[in-house]
């Protein structure tokens, strides 16, 4: 089980409405360096994304069934009840096609909606614990929570 991590501006980005989570574009993208908490921003502008401040950990290279920038997310529940919020999307699916993918550690979220193309808002990433790396007809599947829809996150 990969473990969750938050990033702390996170925090400030939801109190300073820069993410309309339920309507807004997520991503998810791979690393092999690991992020920070202290991370502020996503650069999208350049060949590979770079999570920028503290880490400035670099997107693994696109191809063989990797695009830059990841995959977007298909949000199923973005909605409150009794005081708590809870985000849940679809599951992502990478097949390594012609080559492999990876070698990748880390699976950063980002609002691909919120900021300019050099700042847009992360939102969290997952630790796998150890790097991977998918051979040519190999797929890795992201399920949040563990199931499909699954809940990414709840704030309460």
């Amino acid at each position: 089980m990969a473990a969750y991590n938050k990033i702390n501006q996170f925090v400030q980005d939801v109190c300073s409405k820069v993410h309309n989570l339920g309507a807004d574009a997520l991503f998810l993208f791979l690393l092999n360096a690991a992020p920070s908490a202290s991370d502020t921003t996503v650069d999208t502008t350049t060949g590979t994304l770079t999570i920028k401040s503290v880490s400035n950990s670099v997107e693994i290279a696109a191809g063989n069934g990797y695009s830059k920038g990841g995959s977007a997310i298909t949000i199923t529940t973005a909605s409150q009840s009794g005081g708590t919020y809870t985000l849940a999307g679809n599951q992502i699916l990478w097949t390594a096609a012609g080559g492999t993918i990876g070698p990748f550690r880390y699976i950063c979220l980002y609002n691909n909606t919120a900021g300019s193309t050099s700042t847009r808002a992360p939102v969290a990433w997952w630790d796998y614990g150890t790097s991977l790396t998918l051979n040519n007809g190999d797929s890795f599947t992201v399920l949040f929570n563990g199931v499909n829809p699954g809940t990414i996150f709840t704030l309460a």
